[in-house]
């Protein structure tokens, strides 16, 4: 499930801006049909006026898409996921139009050789560029959420499981070479510039993660564009 909205704080409308002769969104579609994982793939957005555009784009993709609350979003997934078979949900944010197939192909197919696995993801050790990242939560954990998830936990979706997971088995995935201090993530104006560049310069298909990695390891310049952008914490969105 893919959550997108226009109203974001600091780079409004960024879902639908134009990258590489295809939406930020229209990336994001793409890399997760590629992975070939999914059974179903739905854009969870909200009741706002303003995402009358996000499902305009749907529409041209081809892809469902749920309306929803703006600020719960874990309401809006729940929603969502009525009359939707699965018994495992992997939640992708429409602002990280870099995202690898191959990562999510590898994160699914884990997920599914694990018995009793409630919740995986790369971020629980941060090895990945922020942006690349994957996660996949059982049903029955999002469930628990909702029941009992308040506040910030509501707008993250999956926060309340890996800060209070109980009795959910939770398992982290780890690349290397370490990557973590790296953002292809796009929240604001120099995230655009990077990401930009990127695809400038290795062009509109998947871009591998490894190949991404020593891309810019190899042109500090370019991580130094958006290096100093801080991460907003969970409790401050």
């Amino acid at each position: 499930m893919v959550q997108a909205r226009m109203g974001s704080t600091r780079l409004p409308g960024k879902v639908l801006r134009e990258l590489g002769g295809r939406s930020v969104l229209g990336w994001v579609v793409r890399a997760a049909r590629d992975s070939g994982v999914l059974d179903d793939l739905v854009v969870a957005t909200t009741t706002e006026a303003a995402d009358d555009a996000v499902v305009a784009e749907c529409r041209r993709l081809g892809v469902a898409w749920h309306r929803g609350p703006v600020d719960d979003v874990l309401t809006r997934f729940m929603e969502a996921l009525r009359g939707r078979e699965g018994e495992a949900v992997m939640r992708f944010t429409a602002d990280c139009p870099l995202l690898d197939p191959a990562v999510v192909r590898e994160a699914a197919l884990v997920f599914r050789a694990v018995p009793g696995l409630g919740y995986l993801s790369t971020g629980l050790a941060r090895t990945l560029p922020r942006g690349l990242d994957v996660e996949i939560a059982g049903r029955a954990a999002l469930e628990r959420a909702d029941r009992e998830a308040e506040g910030f936990h509501r707008t993250h979706v999956t926060s309340y499981i890996y800060e209070h997971p109980g009795d959910t088995r939770l398992l982290g995935l780890a690349y290397q070479p370490v990557a973590g201090d790296l953002r292809v993530t796009l929240d604001t104006e120099d995230d655009w510039r990077l990401i930009s560049r990127v695809v400038a310069d290795l062009g509109d298909g998947h871009v591998p993660v490894g190949t991404l990695v020593s891309w810019l390891r190899a042109r500090p310049e370019v991580c130094g564009l958006n290096a100093h952008v801080r991460q907003k914490a969970l409790r401050e969105a």
